[in-house]
């Protein structure tokens, strides 16, 4: 997108092409204006305009530009935390709450694929938390009893019946989890924007917000060339949050990850790396994640930047991880790379912000985007709607915080990741 091949790269590729949209020009009004064309905001447009609302959704660049378009594709349930952990740090009502309607939020995915038919390779079979080591073993078996006790259809396997789904013996076990799968990220974000659009939604892009201001009981957002009124205001910028709402982008600090992706494989190959398609990731702190697509291509991933002398140690070290992994793979080159930022909070939980009357939006997903972003750009249009009050949201109303040291963190991070995979599956 906007001629850099490394941003979307394989999922740009092998997308159905966006639907038509221009840039905002000229004044108009409506019943609320959504800021940002993500998983939330065009999930907030689909479920209000589905109401009968009159909405317009202003994008900056163009429909999943941010995180909905850069990510691995993996339609997972729940967050990073540990699920038990949830009630301690948000409190006993918000905290299971919370853990009921992302563990849910798969379902809502793939009922909206199917409800309009949007093409996007869907895969409805699990995703698997592999362990590396003792230590990862233990986590995915804390993991697993902690959503059994919550009703999950999750299933810890034992290294072998892992080796037979993924395709390597590298690992000590793992977590099936079979309410996730995967698809392809920005074919699934233009197509529920697609949907939006024939349920009555507007959607600008190429129009970034410079401000807004409030006018009588309505609010004025305004671009550089035009302006909308409405009633309500959604914020769904997240990580990549610029301009009057930078706020939520320094509330968190930037993970970078990547991915690549290989050419299509012998059918041979295909048959024994992840053959039911299952999407996967490790325990590792530094973890990588790896997926099929539909045509073949194996899609690897992990914490890391594609730039400066970052691609070159990157790219080696996939070449020597896959070559660890797969041997059979033989020389790997790869069709396409790409990268972006994770938006990660300091408890590795989402926020719910008010930022002004009748102006709300989430944010924080850490990783989580796809599933959260969907059922959460639903939970915002239910506010707005009088479905919910603010009593009855998965999570508490806070205020955004920049956290200490978040530009030193953030290269930490960057170069952290470098020095690792430099060193990393060498010997």
């Amino acid at each position: 997108m906007l001629n850099d091949p490394r941003s979307h790269g394989l999922w740009e590729k092998t997308a159905p092409a966006a639907p038509a949209t221009v840039a905002l020009r000229g004044d108009s009004r409506v019943d609320i204006v959504i800021i940002g064309g993500g998983f939330t905001g065009i999930s907030a447009a689909l479920h209000l305009a589905e109401a009968g609302r009159r909405v317009i959704v202003l994008e900056g660049a163009e429909l999943g530009f941010g995180g909905a378009g850069r990510n691995v594709g993996l339609i997972n349930a729940g967050m990073w935390v540990m699920p038990d952990d949830l009630p301690g740090e948000l409190g006993e009502i918000h905290g299971e709450r919370l853990l009921e309607m992302l563990g849910n939020a798969p379902r809502l995915v793939m009922e909206l694929i199917e409800r309009h038919s949007i093409a996007c390779e869907l895969e409805r079979n699990g995703t698997l938390h592999c362990a590396v080591g003792e230590a990862g073993l233990k986590e995915i078996t804390d993991r697993a009893g902690q959503w059994r006790r919550r009703g999950a259809p999750v299933t810890l396997l034992d290294a072998a019946e892992t080796a037979k789904r993924v395709g390597t013996s590298a690992y000590a076990g793992s977590l099936l989890d079979m309410r996730a799968g995967t698809l392809q990220p920005l074919a699934y974000v233009r197509g529920l924007a697609r949907a939006a659009l024939a349920a009555g939604a507007t959607i600008h892009t190429g129009s970034r917000v410079t401000g807004y201001t409030r006018s009588g009981s309505a609010w004025t957002v305004r671009t550089d060339a035009g302006s909308v009124t409405a009633s309500w205001v959604i914020v769904s910028t997240d990580a990549y949050s610029t301009g009057p709402w930078e706020r939520v982008r320094q509330e968190q600090v930037h993970l970078p990850y990547f991915n690549l992706a290989t050419h299509p494989l012998p059918d041979e190959i295909r048959s024994l790396i992840l053959p039911g398609r299952e999407g996967v990731w490790d325990t590792k702190e530094i973890l990588s994640s790896f997926r099929m697509d539909r045509a073949g291509r194996l899609v690897f991933g992990s914490v890391g930047a594609l730039r400066n002398t970052g691609r070159a140690v990157h790219v080696a070290w996939a070449k020597r991880a896959l070559k660890r992994l797969y041997p059979a793979l033989g020389p790997v080159q790869f069709e396409c790379e790409w990268f972006g930022q994770i938006g990660m909070t300091d408890n590795a939980l989402p926020r719910f912000h008010r930022f002004a009357k009748n102006v709300v939006g989430f944010s924080g997903y850490n990783g989580r985007g796809i599933a959260p972003g969907t059922v959460f750009g639903r939970t915002l249009a239910q506010l707005v709607l009088g479905d919910l009050g603010e009593a009855d949201l998965p999570l508490p109303l806070t205020d955004p915080k920049a956290p200490a040291f978040r530009p030193v963190k953030e290269l930490y991070y960057e170069a952290g990741a470098q020095i690792a995979h430099f060193a990393s599956e060498r010997f």
